[in-house]
């Protein structure tokens, strides 16, 4: 009962890294509830019409789809989960930082670009409620990049998914570069 950060392979985690692992997953975790909670106070400005909430719903719809993805990445370990977990890691969490500036700087611009229908006082503090939790899903969004590649380092390290460590350098010359840790 109750919350459960236990993955079902734990035994793909060493016991010195495990303690990351699950700041890792929590970080994720909270992502997941921060975007969803910013779905749910844009959903409240009634700003389905327009164009500008609907992209900005997405955003989050895109942030809890690389939260996702970066659970998926962190249990199953595949080089392709891992790599689109960056991508969508990166690009909404610009995108995060850029609507958190709008909104914090040129609040009534925003929410005349939103087209919502709520009065403007009202809609000013659910929107800067949104920016609160933008800045946060933000810099959680970093948090779970430096965990990421934390946790993808100690594997290449330590010999996982197939890198240098677990041939014992025998293929040294096929490689471009001297270091390669992420093979996508």
């Amino acid at each position: 009962m109750g919350l459960s950060i236990n993955s079902p392979d734990c035994n793909n985690v060493a016991k010195s890294h495990y303690h990351t692992h699950k700041i890792f997953l929590l970080s994720n975790y909270i992502l997941l509830g921060a975007a969803s909670s910013c779905i749910f106070l844009l959903l409240s400005l009634r700003l389905v019409p327009s164009v500008s909430g609907f992209l900005l719903i997405l955003l989050h719809v895109l942030t809890i789809a690389g939260a996702v993805s970066g659970c998926s990445a962190a249990s199953g370990g595949s080089n392709k989960w891992y790599a689109l977990h960056m991508v969508a890691t990166v690009l909404t969490a610009i995108f995060q930082g850029s609507v958190s500036v709008l909104i914090f700087t040129t609040t009534s611009n925003f929410l005349g670009a939103l087209k919502s229908y709520v009065r403007e006082d009202d809609a000013a503090v659910i929107l800067k409620l949104a920016g609160g939790l933008s800045i946060a899903i933000f810099c959680l969004e970093w948090l779970v990049l430096v965990l990421a590649f934390v946790l993808r380092y100690y594997g290449f390290v330590e010999g996982n998914n197939g890198s240098r460590a677990q041939d014992g350098g025998e293929n040294r010359g096929k490689w471009a570069s001297p270091f390669q840790p992420f093979q996508v």
